[in-house]
């Protein structure tokens, strides 16, 4: 076979080439995963209500998407997962939340009752320091220092630091105060949704 001449032409040729073969490998790839990876979401989603509404045999009766405006006039919107056990009585929703924290988004859903009291929650997506504002997983749980299990947040929960009843998290308060902010702010799309 005979060599191909070193000119711009054949490289440009031979670098579009290997472009597109890359380029086709990589969707080919991503094709594959993408599946299996909606999959892993919807799972750990279903997970996460079961194990916010501390209950393992519920159906989620409805999903709907509630609309707000933070105090910033910024339009956000929450999912809200309206729950029953398997009798069909009403158990409260689960709330898909989004603030910013420290490092990036801060996705946390938290679980009310039927009064409005938190049950439990679990962080979805973070970008917190690791060792600091990664410990809003545990910090804010029934054994955590800045426990928040069976509050209401009817009057906005905040940290001891801001004159609240809330101990923020070691070193990471602006973790604490975006995470008690993405609980406050569930609240209030659970309060607003409509009744069945």
């Amino acid at each position: 076979m005979k060599k191909l001449e070193s000119s711009l032409k054949n490289m440009v040729l031979v670098l579009t080439g290997v472009a597109v073969i890359m380029g086709a490998i990589l969707a080919l790839v991503n094709n594959m995963t993408s599946g299996p990876i909606e999959a892993q979401k919807e799972k750990a989603l279903a997970d996460g209500i079961k194990a916010v509404m501390v209950c393992d045999d519920l159906v989620v009766a409805k999903k709907e998407e509630v609309k707000q405006n933070d105090a910033k006039g910024k339009e956000m919107t929450f999912t809200i997962y309206q729950t029953k056990d398997a009798q069909g009585k009403d158990l409260g929703a689960a709330v898909e939340s989004t603030t910013g924290g420290f490092g990036g988004d801060l996705k946390v859903l938290v679980g009310f009752d039927i009064e409005g009291n938190i049950l439990g929650y679990t962080i979805l997506e973070h970008a917190e320091t690791p060792g600091l504002g990664a410990k809003a997983d545990k910090w804010f749980q029934k054994d955590g220092k800045g426990n928040i299990i069976g509050k209401s947040p009817k009057e906005p929960l905040t940290v001891s630091k801001d004159g609240g009843q809330v101990d923020a998290i070691t070193a990471s308060t602006i973790t604490s105060r975006a995470f008690l902010l993405a609980v406050n702010n569930a609240y209030k799309a659970y309060m607003a949704a409509p009744a069945e």
